[in-house]
């Protein structure tokens, strides 16, 4: 009896270890690298927003339904990344309690097309 109990544990055992997910998959797309604040984060004060994406794609932010004009948006070509803070003159000048969505699309700046998005949200306190 304790024989097969022993035998029994270790083909579970194997079982959990050959077919468990590895929980190596990401839910962002293959371009983009991370998104800041994350996915359904609570944030205080006035968070910067940050898309990085992989080198030699631009992205266009939309927040709260309305779009980023790209003089608002920090982005550096060499490694990807975008920045918008909010201040004066821009499209939000402070992040209001409650929750936001955002949505970043971008694509290839040269070469062929290789368009993609992603939407997201936060909650500001």
């Amino acid at each position: 009896i304790l024989l097969l109990l022993g035998l029994a544990f270790i083909v579970v055992v194997a079982g959990a270890v050959l077919f468990a997910p590895s929980g190596s998959g990401s839910a962002y797309p293959e371009t983009l690298e991370r998104v800041d604040p994350i996915d359904g984060s609570l944030v205080f004060g006035q968070p910067r927003v940050v898309v990085d994406l992989e080198p030699g794609y631009r992205a266009v932010l939309t927040i709260d339904g309305e779009v980023v004009p790209d003089d608002q948006v920090i982005w550096t070509e060499a490694t990807g990344l975008h920045v918008f803070e909010p201040g004066p003159g821009k499209v939000v000048t402070t992040w209001t309690p409650g929750f936001h969505v955002l949505m970043a699309q971008w694509d290839r700046v040269s070469g062929l097309p290789d368009p993609g998005m992603f939407t997201w949200s936060f909650r500001v306190q």
